[in-house]
């Protein structure tokens, strides 16, 4: 295709179920423009009106909004086969690229991002307008961090009757980051917005989803029913701050949930001042990264599985002479000895001593019925302890707790084989059998004929 109307096409952005989005040269205006092409399907005529009324909706929303942080549009052209509309060109990714374990952005950045979405979506609250579909897919981030909101083609004025505004379907939106509300059909205001952010915020924190299943149905009660997980169980090296914005953007009832854009951004001014790091979050975190990468505990581990762990663990800086672990303490913490040396000791006695590398507390656990330790863990020499907390990996994915729960029954198995090597010289001598066992079950012998 070589050009959509007017505008010269460039090449291809990226194609969507109903639409294909171009990079386009504006010649009145010498400017380059993303222009969103849809061509209407004429034995599906209910689909191309929809889709009209569709482009027809965010031009008429377009030019009620002007916000530095929303996709500008300008031009929207409907023909008989096809209809297009063209905007504001983000040179830049949508927020897909930040959502998962191994891509998340540094903490500061992620509330900054989020803060000036918020200011956003007030702007479009307070000119009469519900975006619906708030996900990483329909916000774009340009080299500055500058976050734009785009697609209001299934926006909601709310100046007119909504219940008889055609542009008003019901279950429109992605599940994973629908409200409450919007999955049972019920009407919706500005605050259904503000729970998608909410779900959004989550994601670009911790690279999962607040609620998470195998199928749609699954999906829909535990959003309907379900508590969100606390954030600081997830990532425990977030402020504590941000459990409280986080709950109270995905609060299930509307009366206790955000008012606007406004009420939820100055919330999150408020966790910024917390963020205090002598190095850059992406340095440090490839550093770590790199550290867990050598160690053989965590050989089996895929890069993902490894960067949720490392998202979800504290990362401790240990003098000597420390305790980690106290007999008699009920806890299911365990963590991993990256660097330095711990002696461990029952009533008094040492047991052993375990260097880099090693696995510590990991029996209590392991154990789901009886979570109290029954040895003292101390350090001899400063040491780098990652500390795993057992509530959060359950909250991990299952290919991580699979991973784990394989990794330290591993490393057990190890170690009892050891302390057997140990005791054997302190037994008796051990009984001689007089051979292996029969290979079946009868022990029978062929009489000559």
């Amino acid at each position: 295709m070589e050009s959509i109307g007017k505008y010269r096409v460039i090449r291809e952005l990226g194609k969507g179920a109903t639409a294909v989005v171009y990079l386009c040269q504006d010649p009145d205006e010498d400017r380059q423009v993303a222009v969103k092409l849809v061509r209407f399907e004429h034995d599906n005529a209910a689909m191309s009106r929809r889709l009209r009324k569709l482009f027809q909706t965010e031009l008429g929303i377009a030019r009620r909004l002007d916000h530095p942080n929303i996709v500008k549009v300008f031009d929207a052209v409907v023909e008989t086969d096809q209809a297009y509309i063209v905007m504001e060109y983000v040179d830049g990714v949508s927020l897909e690229d930040f959502c998962r374990i191994d891509r998340l952005l540094p903490l500061h950045r992620v509330i900054g991002i989020i803060f000036k979405c918020c200011l956003a979506l007030d702007h479009a609250y307070r000119h009469g307008v519900i975006h619906r579909d708030i996900k990483p897919a329909n916000i774009l981030l340009d080299k500055n961090d500058n976050p734009k909101i785009a697609d209001f083609g299934l926006a909601i004025n709310i100046h007119k009757d909504m219940d008889r505004d055609s542009t008003f379907v019901m279950g429109v939106g992605s599940p994973a980051y629908m409200s409450p509300e919007q999955v049972k059909g019920y009407p919706l205001n500005q605050k259904t917005d503000l729970y998608s952010l909410g779900v959004l915020l989550f994601q670009m924190l911790t690279g999962r989803l607040p609620f998470r299943a195998r199928n749609p149905a699954t999906l829909v009660y535990k959003i309907v029913n379900m508590d969100t997980p606390v954030i600081s169980r997830l990532n425990p090296n977030l402020p504590e701050g941000l459990d409280a914005i986080i709950k109270k953007a995905l609060e299930k009832d509307l009366y206790s949930r955000y008012r606007n854009g406004a009420e939820f951004a100055k919330d999150l001014s408020t966790v910024r001042y917390q963020i205090v790091s002598d190095e850059e979050p992406e340095v440090r975190d490839t550093r770590y990264f790199e550290m867990l990468r050598k160690l053989e505990f965590f050989l089996e581990f895929e890069n993902v599985e490894l960067w949720e762990i490392l998202r979800s663990a504290i990362w401790r800086q240990v003098e000597r002479n420390v305790t980690l672990f106290a007999e008699g303490d009920s806890d299911r913490r365990f963590g991993i000895l990256v660097r330095g040396c711990v002696e461990v000791s029952l009533r008094g006695r040492v047991l052993t001593r375990l260097d880099a590398g090693e696995v510590v507390g990991e029996m209590a656990y392991l154990h789901a019925a009886d979570g109290k330790r029954h040895s003292t863990v101390v350090t001899l020499e400063p040491c780098l302890f990652l500390e795993i907390s057992g509530a959060a990996l359950a909250l991990s994915s299952e290919e991580v707790q699979e991973r784990m729960q394989k990794a330290l029954t591993a490393k057990v198995i190890e170690r009892l084989r050891q302390a057997n090597e140990r005791l054997a010289p302190q037994g008796p001598a051990a009984t001689q059998g007089s051979g292996p066992p029969p290979a079946g079950g009868l022990d029978l012998e062929l009489l000559p004929m």
